[in-house]
């Protein structure tokens, strides 16, 4: 019973943290999503808009061309804009065990997915356009962030689990032996109690039937 006891302690202790952490993923995530939505589909008052871009790697060429300053506020910039989901999705979806082969590609296909979702929105909003190149950096940006992050990550998220289920299975033993050590101390209080109570029984017994007769002696002719 005890065993049984510091395991449910155990994984309540870990339940405890895992629905903590995915909580504050959840919150992160939202925030990350408000200002993503604030940045891309604001309406943008300007006198020309370029022209859309549906060749792939057309508009990255160009801000390479265009030098250092126009790559890393071009590139890096749409890099850096769901990049944060490779981290924030896998944390609240909170699959620990699964290879990172496999979760790489799911981040992937999720910054993809958001991305053109962010995309097609944009077509309704005034002062953007439509640029493939946009959707293939954002979802290079959370596949970059989620192998290069993501594993340092998981092992602190692993040992944190591991320490808090000790932690929390420690109390419970020791109280198990408490309990092991009480119960055993009433079971001798209580064998001790049985045995005098069995003495008394057999004196008043032996009181009420009266004092055992004695033969008299007889004595002995010269």
């Amino acid at each position: 019973m005890p065993d049984v006891l510091h395991l449910v302690q155990r994984h309540g202790h870990s339940a405890v943290l895992v629905s903590g952490i995915r909580t504050a993923g959840v919150v992160l995530l939202l925030g990350h999503l408000l200002v993503v939505g604030l940045l891309t589909l604001r309406p943008r008052s300007v006198a020309w808009v370029s022209p859309g871009n549906l060749h792939p790697f057309a508009s990255i060429r160009a801000d390479l061309e265009a030098g250092p300053g126009a790559a890393l506020e071009g590139i890096g910039g749409e890099l850096l804009l769901l990049a944060p989901l490779g981290l924030l999705l896998p944390l609240i979806a909170w699959r620990l065990q699964r290879g990172l082969l496999r979760t790489s590609m799911q981040m992937t296909l999720a910054g993809t997915l958001i991305s053109l979702v962010l995309a097609l929105l944009q077509t309704g909003v005034p002062g953007h356009v439509v640029n493939v190149d946009t959707v293939i950096l954002n979802a290079a940006g959370v596949a970059l962030a989620h192998v290069l992050l993501y594993p340092a990550l998981r092992s602190c998220l692993r040992r944190t689990a591991a320490g808090t289920g000790k932690a929390g299975a420690e109390p419970g033993k020791n109280a198990g032996r408490a309990a092991a050590q009480k119960t055993g101390r009433k079971g001798g209080d209580r064998k001790g109690a049985g045995s005098g109570e069995q003495q008394q029984v057999g004196l008043r017994e032996e009181s009420q039937k009266g004092a055992t007769p004695r033969p008299s002696r007889v004595g002995i002719a010269p």
